[in-house]
C-alpha cells in the first residue's frame, strides 16, 4: 500500500506538523483532484488538481500573495497581476503542460457562472509535463474534469502520488506526483500554520537525498530501473505555499523563495529544462474585492518570520517526499514504466544511517 514518509518512521525537520500534515491544515484551504487513467483509444495518465482558498470565497475575499521563479522553463498564469497587485483572487489549478489554457478558461467561466462581479478574471493555473507516460498531445483533460476537481475540493487529508495533475509525473527518475505537508510555527505574534502542496516532476536519481542520506546514489539502476526520461533535459516542480499568518505581499514573496530550500534538501537544482515556480498566499488578512473604504491590515513583524521560513522549507521537503512515497509504479504510453520508490529499502537506508 502507498504510504507517507512518516509512516516509514522517518521524521524530518524540527517543527511539528498540523493534524493532517497537509496544506489543508491552513483553515479553509481545500484540495480536489480529477484523475484520468485510460488505455484506449490512447494511453492517458493525467489529470488536474485544484487548491481552493477560503473554502471557495477567494473570488471575492482576496488573499495577499506573491510568487518566485526559481527556474523559468514552465508556466503559471496570472502572475503579472499578482506581482502588480499582490492579490490572489481565484482557486489555483495544476495540470499538464498542454492544458493550462483549458483549465484557466474554465476557472474564468466558473467565476462568471457564480456571478462574481468583476470586469475580468486572471486565475492562476500551473503545469508540469506528463508526456513521457501520457499521450499529452491527445488533450485528455476536459471541462468536466476541471469541474470535478473544483467540486470535489475539500478539507482534511490530501490524496497524494498518482492523482490529479500528478498522475503522469516522474520525480528523481522514480514515480512522482502530488504531495503535501504542513508545519506549525510559533511566533511572538501567535501560532500559525504553513502548508505546502507540490506537483513533483523533476530531478536526477543521483541527486535524491532523504534526511541527508544520498538514497539516489545508493539505489542503483540494477536495483530499480530508471523511468527513462532525461532527468536533466526536462522536468519541473510547482510548489504552492499557504499560511494563515497575516502577511503582506512582500512577506509572501519571502516565503515563496524559501520553497527552494526544501527543494534543495531533496536534490533539486533548478536545471535549465526545469520549470520550478513557487507561489505563496496568506489568508490572515481579508481583502474585499470591492472595498467601500480603506482596509485595516495586520502583519507579522519581519523579525518574527524565521519560524515561518523554516516551516516553508520543511513542508516543501516533506511534501516532495510524500509524493514519492505515495506514488505507485505506473506503466504508460509505449510501455514505459515509472517505478515507485522502494519504501522498505528507503526505510533501511535512512533509519540505519
Amino acid at each position: 500500500m502507498p504510504r507517507r514518509l512518516r509512516e516509514l518512521g522517518i521524521v524530518i525537520g524540527d517543527l511539528p506538523p498540523g493534524p493532517n500534515n497537509a496544506i489543508t491544515d491552513v483553515p479553509e484551504v481545500h484540495v480536489g483532484h480529477a484523475t484520468i487513467v485510460r488505455d484506449e483509444p490512447v494511453v492517458v495518465r493525467s489529470g488536474v488538481t485544484m487548491i481552493v482558498p477560503r473554502a471557495g470565497d477567494i473570488w471575492t475575499d482576496f488573499a495577499f500573495a506573491a510568487w518566485h521563479n526559481f527556474s523559468g522553463n514552465g508556466e503559471m498564469t496570472g502572475l503579472p497581476w499578482i506581482e502588480e497587485s499582490g492579490l490572489l483572487g481565484s482557486p489555483i489549478g495544476i495540470t499538464n503542460t498542454h492544458q493550462v489554457g483549458l483549465v484557466r478558461d474554465l476557472l474564468v467561466r466558473e467565476a462568471v457562472e457564480l456571478g462574481v462581479d468583476e470586469a475580468f478574471h486572471l486565475p492562476v493555473v500551473a503545469e508540469t509535463y506528463d508526456g513521457w507516460l501520457s499521450t499529452i498531445e491527445s488533450f485528455p483533460v476536459g471541462e468536466d474534469d476541471v469541474r470535478a476537481a473544483l467540486r470535489g475540493a475539500a478539507p482534511g487529508p490530501v490524496a497524494e502520488g498518482c492523482v490529479g495533475g500528478g498522475t503522469g509525473m516522474i520525480c528523481h527518475e522514480f514515480k512522482g506526483g502530488i504531495g503535501s505537508a504542513s508545519r506549525v510555527a510559533q511566533t511572538a505574534s501567535g501560532t500559525f500554520t504553513v502548508g505546502a502542496l507540490v506537483q513533483a516532476n523533476y530531478g536526477a536519481r543521483r541527486d535524491l537525498r532523504i534526511d541527508g542520506v544520498p538514497v539516489g546514489r545508493i539505489i542503483g539502476y540494477d536495483e530499480v530501473p530508471s523511468a527513462g526520461v532525461d532527468p536533466v533535459a526536462g522536468g519541473s516542480i510547482i510548489v504552492i505555499v499557504a499560511t494563515d499568518a497575516p502577511l503582506l505581499p512582500v512577506q509572501c514573496h519571502r516565503l515563496a523563495k524559501r520553497a527552494a530550500v526544501g527543494l534543495g534538501r531533496v536534490g533539486g537544482f533548478g536545471h535549465n529544462g526545469s520549470g520550478d515556480i513557487f507561489l505563496a498566499f496568506a489568508t490572515g488578512n481579508h481583502i474585499a474585492a470591492r472595498p467601500a473604504t480603506n482596509h485595516s491590515l495586520e502583519m507579522v513583524p519581519n523579525e518574527q518570520l524565521d519560524s515561518l521560513f523554516h516551516g516553508v522549507a520543511e513542508a516543501t521537503e516533506e511534501a516532495i517526499l510524500n509524493a514519492l512515497c505515495a506514488a505507485e509504479t505506473t506503466t504508460g504510453r509505449s510501455g514505459r514504466i515509472a517505478t515507485a520508490l522502494p519504501l522498505d529499502r528507503v526505510r533501511e537506508l535512512v533509519l540505519e544511517k
